[in-house]
This record gives structure tokens, C-alpha cells and sequence, in this order.
């Protein structure tokens, strides 16, 4: 009799492994959460457009994967680590969520991120910059996925030195984002020659930037470098606009987007560069993503809307080629795959976490240049992926 249980029990098994392969799934729905700024400085940067381009990608996946709706979640960190660190553990140990997606704020981001030492999830980090996410803090389920700070640092830097700009000013966001933005800008400039003549640390939400410029004016540099991003680098930027600086010395904003350009208008400004990896007019593809996000915003969207857009598709695409929501398999479809949509061409996911592909150099246009609403930037160099992100030898991730 034991012989032809265990017959009966082999058989049957070899049946099941002989049929059709049955997706798996830890519950009923896929779960993508979206934790962002929703309300502070950098609420225009990403904030609820995310949430807007994240259904868009959503929407055109067709709304599932296997039969299995796609739900969203979304949530507002307010900039504040402890809180969005305590969301992200709610969504995974009440609402086990398969992944989340992330905004803003390295500060914030990294400790969500951090919540991966004891939680298996996937980490879509879209606007937290710090290099950490792939170097010292890196995981088996991290990816940055937009943008970092070197590849902001060496694509404004090295064409502002190639200009002559060789002595520079920082002001900088004090937290780990516009300390990273800014170590790696030096290393550019040490490297091609550049000068340093002074820096001053402003807290985020800053609203009077006075004091700040005035300690630039004294040093006199050719270059005022904001360190940081949203309402602070829009504010950086009308204070240093109302204190002449624009006459005196150039004022190059590290991270800025198209949204930030609307909110000073083309004639505030006007010549600053900035670095992104995406602007809305760039094909017929982007361009139709960006329409669409219009009928939704009532805006353009920038680049982090952009990136938003395509790692939950990528993300997506995944879940539909692993069968399975579980993290490990998903994160070895991700990296298997070549990132082929509007957002970008040809991109792939490094072992190190990093999203490689190009960034783009673009120069703000003047008002007498811009031919239609929104036609704000003009691109005029593009830099290689690898260039921009950094060679994998460069890279300290313990998973290498």
C-alpha cells in the first residue's frame, strides 16, 4: 500500500509540472504605493502628478496583470523621514504591498529604503538623488531610477567649466540630497580645475534666502551653484535675480525642472542650465504622454512625472514576465530587461541598483525664443549613460 501511495504521489506530481505554469500571487491585487511630498517644497517637483503619471502607466498596462487588478496607494511623507518611513512599514505589514515607488527627499527615501534590511519589497526610488541608494546602501531590491546626483553634477559642471566658470559659490540644501549634489559638483571641478571660494547651508523650506546671497556676492565667484531643488531653488532664485547677482555672476540651478521654470517664467529664468534625462517635446511619443498628463494636471509634466510613468510600467512588465509578484523574480526580470518606452530608449537596470541611460544638457530659452506654451528648454548636449551615472568600478554597492 505504501508502494502505491507513493505512486499515486509521484504521478500526480509529475502531472502538475507537466500542465500549464500558474501565475503566483500573495494576494488578489498587485499594490503599488506612492509616497511623495504631496504638500511641501517639493510638491511641484513630483507631488500629485506622480500619483497622476503612475495611473497613466497603469491605465495603458491595461489595469492588470493575470487577472489580478492593479491598486494604488498613495501617501504625503511631508519631508519628514520618521513619517514617511512609518507609512511605508504600514503599507507592508497591514496592506502588503508589492512595491512602492518614491518621489522625493533622499532623506526620506533612504529610510524607507532602509526598511529593506528586514522587508522584501520592490524600491522604485524616482527623486531621492543620493548616491547611497547605490553605493553604501544598496540592496538586492533597490533601483534609482531617474536621476543621482553625479549625473547632475557632471553633466551642468563640466559644460559650465567648458564656458569658463571656474570659480564657484554653493549654496546648498542642508541634508543629505544637497550635500551629496554638491560633493559631487566639487569633484568635477577639482578634477577639470575648477575653484572653490565658498558655501553656505540653508535648511529645506527656506522662504528668505537674503543672507545666503548676500555671503555670495561678498566671495565674487563667476558661478552661484544652488544645491538644491523645488520651491528653495525657485526662491534662490528671484532673491539672487532681485540682489543683481545675474549681472555679476552666473547662477546655475543643479536640479531643476520645466515645472520650476513655469512657476519663475522664461524671463527670470532665462539661461540658467539644468540637467534631465526627459523634456515633454522631445517626439511624438513624449509628447503624446505629456498631452494626456496635461488633460489630467492642467500642466506639463517633468521628467521625475516622466520616470514615474515608466517604472511602474517597467515594474509591470515584470510582475507579467516573472508570473509572480515575489520580489526575487522580479527583480531578476527587471534586470534582464532592456527599458524601451517614451521615457527613454535603451535603458537597463545595473547591479548596483542604477538605471542606466542618457541625460541631456538643456539651456533655459529666452521669452523671444519660446514658439508655443511650455516650450522652455533647448537641449544642447547629450551625455551617455555610463558618463553621466558613473562606471560600475566606481560604484561601492556590497552586491557587486
Amino acid at each position: 500500500m505504501a508502494f502505491k501511495k507513493l505512486t499515486l504521489t509521484v504521478g500526480a506530481l509529475a502531472l502538475a509540472m507537466a500542465g500549464p505554469s500558474v501565475a503566483e500571487f500573495s494576494q488578489d491585487e498587485i499594490r503599488i504605493g506612492y509616497l511623495a511630498d504631496l504638500s511641501g517644497p517639493y510638491s511641484d517637483n513630483t507631488g500629485i502628478g506622480g500619483k497622476t503619471a503612475i495611473q497613466l502607466a497603469i491605465d495603458d498596462f491595461g489595469g492588470e496583470v493575470a487577472g489580478k487588478p492593479v491598486k494604488l496607494y498613495v501617501a504625503d511623507h511631508q519631508s519628514k523621514a520618521d513619517v514617511g518611513a512609518s507609512i511605508a512599514r504600514r503599507w507592508l505589514d497591514e496592506d502588503k504591498l508589492d512595491m512602492i515607488v518614491g518621489g522625493d527627499n533622499s532623506a526620506v527615501l533612504l529610510a524607507v529604503n532602509s526598511l529593506l534590511s528586514s522587508k522584501k519589497f520592490v524600491f522604485m526610488n524616482i527623486g531621492g538623488g543620493s548616491t547611497a541608494f547605490t553605493n553604501d546602501s544598496c540592496t538586492p531590491y533597490t533601483v534609482q531610477y531617474h536621476y543621482n546626483t553625479r549625473s547632475v553634477a557632471r553633466t551642468i559642471g563640466s559644460a559650465i567649466l567648458e564656458e569658463g566658470g571656474e570659480d564657484w559659490f554653493f549654496l546648498t540644501a542642508d541634508y543629505t540630497f544637497g550635500h551629496d549634489l554638491e560633493k559631487e559638483t566639487v569633484d568635477v571641478l577639482k578634477k577639470n580645475g575648477g575653484n572653490v571660494l565658498g558655501r553656505v547651508r540653508a535648511p529645506l523650506g527656506t522662504s528668505d534666502f537674503s543672507s545666503f546671497i548676500l555671503q555670495a556676492q561678498a566671495a565674487n565667484p563667476q558661478v552661484l551653484a544652488l544645491a538644491n531643488a523645488g520651491d528653495d531653488t525657485i526662491n534662490a532664485i528671484k532673491t539672487s535675480r532681485e540682489f543683481g547677482l545675474g549681472d555679476q555672476m552666473s547662477v546655475a540651478a543643479l536640479l531643476m525642472y520645466v515645472t520650476n521654470i513655469h512657476a519663475m517664467g522664461l524671463e527670470s529664468s532665462q539661461g540658467l542650465l539644468l540637467a534631465e534625462p526627459w523634456y515633454w517635446d522631445f517626439d511624438d511619443d513624449t509628447r503624446d504622454f505629456a498631452e494626456r498628463y496635461y488633460e489630467e494636471m492642467n500642466k506639463m509634466p517633468n521628467g521625475n512625472h516622466a520616470a514615474d510613468y515608466s517604472a511602474a510600467l517597467t515594474y509591470l512588465k515584470a510582475v507579467e514576465a516573472a508570473g509572480s509578484d515575489d520580489p526575487d523574480e522580479v527583480m531578476a526580470q527587471l534586470r534582464s530587461m532592456d527599458i524601451n518606452d517614451m521615457y527613454t530608449k535603451g535603458g537597463h537596470i545595473r547591479e548596483d541598483g542604477t538605471m542606466i541611460h542618457d541625460t541631456y544638457l538643456f539651456r533655459v530659452k529666452t521669452p523671444d525664443e519660446s514658439e508655443k506654451p511650455w516650450d522652455y528648454m533647448k537641449r544642447i548636449a547629450t551625455v551617455d549613460g555610463e558618463t553621466a551615472f558613473g562606471s560600475l568600478d566606481e560604484s561601492t554597492c556590497s552586491l557587486l
